[in-house]
């Protein structure tokens, strides 16, 4: 039996609710702000993502008699505790930066309003989802950005959890990628997906001229064949001589890509297939693609440097208490402070549209022309502010980003170390 979305969290969010039930402080007004203290070293900005599948849960993040059941087994079973969790709902308001956009060291990128009881409750689930998919959209942008145009498929659903991977899929797309291989994405969201065949389906054939007639019978001509099963250079000519010079792509999967991708070109050319596109694959990430912007390649698939920790470094978001009873609170421990109060949060431009600063804080903030709020409403008195379907809000985000990333100065799209493209002022 499948079990609610509020189980994904850790245990001692409730055992915080029971103390705080115990000592009459669960229903006191706090603010909790997701900020992330830095960058992953040498990055120049990072990408919000997943708040859009943050805010599906929402709606079901409920404790029902099988997950009451489920905390009883494991050692939960102070009454009041459970009653309050019988009866639980969120009713808070959440401000956040609009998925899609850029952030910086310190922005406060979720701002969630409501009783302890409930606020602290969501930490894990708002910490996880956002960790997560902002990590892979980061990453994403970048590789988008060494792409220079051409177009990336996400295809690393293999390499990862089977959840994880639609959500790596969904965070791809956002920042730019065109498509993915994975069809949950594609369901759920309405990312378009695309695939062709493995090594496996040359093997299966006694010889590669009968894979690609098959492959082609049944896909059409506009299809990419896999040529480097055996011998690359022979498999694109067989490729042709199946296909024709229609063929839609072959694909480079092994050896020197740039080099094959060179050779690849020049065959198809001599032999008429001058539409015939080059697509490479092989654990790329973003300074491999950047290695192949002078090779003639015409797409990128991407997939285990994405999903992975090595190629998609942890976001470092966390959850901290802000405001209680409109009180202003902050953790002063050295290396982990943080500013109390609630923020406000502006992004400013030069006469040309650049970004120059971004402007956090507990006060109001002066406003100067080119200024852009970041903070938006998201939810308000527990009810979605949007009445958007998850393909649409996906959709949104990504338009989002392309006006957000098109903002930045030209060092941040830079792949050398360096500091955060723009500076986080506090007033």
């Amino acid at each position: 039996m499948a079990l609610r979305p509020v189980l994904l969290t850790d245990r001692y969010e409730l055992t915080m609710l029971a103390a705080a039930l115990a000592d009459g402080t669960a229903d006191r007004d706090c603010t909790f702000e997701v900020f992330a203290r830095r960058l992953p070293h040498g990055r120049r900005y990072g990408v919000l993502a997943g708040t859009g599948r943050l805010l599906e849960t929402l709606a079901d993040f409920r404790f029902g008699d099988a997950e009451l059941a489920a905390l009883r087994e494991q050692g939960l079973t102070d009454p009041a505790l459970l009653d309050r969790l019988a009866g639980f709902a969120f009713t808070g308001d959440v401000d956040g930066y609009a998925e899609g956009d850029v952030y910086f060291p310190g922005s406060p990128v979720l701002s969630v309003r409501a009783p302890f009881g409930q606020a602290v409750l969501l930490e894990t689930l708002v910490l996880s989802v956002l960790n997560h998919d902002s990590a892979i959209a980061s990453a994403a942008a970048r590789m988008v950005g060494a792409a220079g145009g051409r177009p990336c498929i996400e295809m690393g659903s293999r390499r990862t959890h089977e959840e994880a991977a639609v959500a790596a899929a969904r965070a791809a797309w956002l920042v730019g990628f065109g498509s993915t291989s994975n069809l949950a994405a594609g369901a759920r969201y309405g990312v378009p997906t695309a695939g062709t065949s493995a090594h496996a389906f040359t093997l299966l054939h006694d010889d590669e001229a009968a894979a690609f007639r098959a492959q082609v019978q049944t896909l059409g001509t506009g299809t990419t064949l896999l040529v480097d099963t055996y011998d690359t250079m022979r498999g694109i000519r067989t490729a042709i001589e199946v296909a024709g010079p229609e063929l839609g792509a072959v694909r480079l999967d092994s050896g020197d890509l740039g080099d094959l991708a060179v050779q690849a070109r020049a065959l198809l050319d001599s032999l008429g297939a001058h539409r015939t596109r080059v697509t490479v694959t092989s654990d790329l990430d973003e300074y491999a693609i950047a290695a192949l912007a002078a090779a003639p390649v015409d797409g990128y698939g991407v997939g285990t440097s994405l999903v992975t920790g090595s190629g998609s470094p942890t976001a470092g978001m966390v959850y901290k208490l802000v405001e209680r009873d409109g009180v202003p609170v902050a953790k002063t421990a050295e290396g982990k402070r943080s500013v109390g109060g609630r923020k406000n949060a502006v992004r400013r431009h030069d006469a040309a549209g650049t970004a120059t600063a971004e402007v956090v804080s507990p006060h109001p903030v002066q406003a100067r022309d080119g200024d852009r709020d970041l903070l938006v409403p998201l939810v308000r008195g527990g009810r979605l502010v949007d009445d958007l379907d998850p393909a649409a809000r996906l959709r949104a985000a990504r338009d989002h980003h392309e006006r957000a990333r098109t903002a930045l100065p030209a060092e941040a799209w830079s792949l050398s170390r360096g500091e955060p493209a723009i500076d986080t002022v506090s007033s």
